[in-house]
């Protein structure tokens, strides 16, 4: 490991240290938020109502940024470059000999605060019920435009430039064979990782594998209830996704807005709380660290260029023959095994579980972090 400033493989402390000029700035904006005019019903219905933003408005002016960042600071952080980008990351090594690397690839709009609790339960598993050999060294990276990584430096960061970069990441910090879990965006750098396959790798769990009806008639051979009620799902969630539109053709548009509003980005942060229809576990406190982090930062413009690099991005389709584990959770979006087995060739482990949803980690950590040790367990 080197700190050598002119390397460019350099690894760098990082502290978080928000000024205290920017809390004010937040706080005053807070205070003088013009609210939109409620909908008919004021519900889901037609978006975030405005009832919950005044509630969780109420809350944001009494939050408290600087216990998060002592959070956050309680463990290893860094950033280096890769591929002329600034990279963030948090690195916690267990202390069990023999412990397996472990990469963890969060969602939008999330960050990696969402896998700050796993950091315990992950490197010190006898502390936390588990068996020694259930330890994982932990890196959580914010991907390019995410939290500190950025500003981001060009165009063309999709997800499977981003999984390149955390395997240029994991070789950097001395590990020869690593696994990688992600949900969501996360997800998508997962599987990208089991396409690549590099050597040593122990292979990708992800919480959702988006693959989708191809129009060929024979796929829908042997569907029954559960999978013509995914697709049900799935019809309902692109009906009310249309951030998905935004994000992918006109980012720069809505980036605007939700970089001159805190309000704005909380409301654009309504997947936390609607992905499941009125099920999700995902707390108050949860949401407020989410998109204080993203606004302190200013990285919302980044953040949403994702979707219009993966649209923008010249690729024909890729089976993967990587190791793969799906752990799909009731109120996400239901992963379909046959349709997940016609684009993933080697899916090792397949689980379902209760109590959670898109956001498992926040809602469910303990099912997620069991599930993990079950998949990496089984890789020897």
């Amino acid at each position: 490991m080197t700190t050598n400033p002119a390397s460019p493989t350099a690894l760098h402390p990082f502290t978080v240290e928000v000024a205290q000029a920017d809390l004010d700035d937040l706080s005053r904006r807070l205070a003088s938020t013009r609210f939109a005019r409620p909908a008919p019903g004021d519900s889901w219905e037609y978006g975030t109502p405005d009832s919950y933003l005044r509630e969780m408005v109420e809350r944001w002016q009494r939050f408290d940024w600087r216990t998060v960042e002592a959070r956050i600071n309680a463990h290893p952080n860094f950033t280096t470059e890769i591929d002329g980008q600034t990279i963030h990351f948090v690195h916690a090594r267990s202390a069990v000999p023999g412990a397996r690397a472990l990469v963890l690839s969060h969602t939008y709009p999330g960050s990696f605060l969402e896998f700050l609790p796993l950091i315990g339960p992950l490197t010190d598993p006898e502390a936390y019920g588990g068996r020694a050999e259930d330890a994982f060294h932990v890196v959580i990276p914010s991907m390019p435009g995410f939290g500190f990584s950025t500003p981001v430096a060009e165009g063309g960061w999709t997800m499977a430039r981003t999984a390149r970069a955390w395997d240029t990441l994991m070789r950097r910090l001395g590990y020869s064979s690593y696994g990688v879990h992600g949900s969501d965006g996360g997800a998508m750098v997962g599987r990208e990782l089991a396409i690549l396959d590099p050597e040593g790798f122990l292979g990708a769990h992800v919480l959702q594998l988006f693959s989708f009806p191809s129009g060929d008639p024979a796929e829908f051979e042997g569907f029954g209830p559960k999978e013509y009620a995914a697709l049900e799902h799935l019809q309902w969630f692109q009906s009310v996704g249309g951030y998905n539109a935004m994000n992918g053709s006109r980012p720069q548009t809505i980036a605007a807005g939700l970089s001159d509003s805190p309000v704005g980005q909380l409301a654009y942060s309504e997947l936390f709380e609607s992905f499941g229809n009125g099920t999700s576990l995902v707390t108050p406190e949860q949401v407020l660290e989410q998109v204080t982090l993203y606004w302190l930062t200013n990285t919302s413009a980044g953040s949403v260029r994702y979707h219009y690099e993966e649209a923008h991005a010249q690729r024909e389709p890729v089976v993967s023959t990587g190791r793969l584990g799906v752990a799909v959770f009731e109120h996400d979006f239901q992963t379909i095994r046959s349709l997940a087995e016609r684009d993933n060739a080697n899916i090792q482990h397949w689980s379902e579980l209760d109590g959670g949803g898109h956001f498992a980690v926040l809602e469910n950590p303990g099912a997620v972090v069991a599930d993990l040790r079950a998949f990496f367990g089984a890789a020897g």
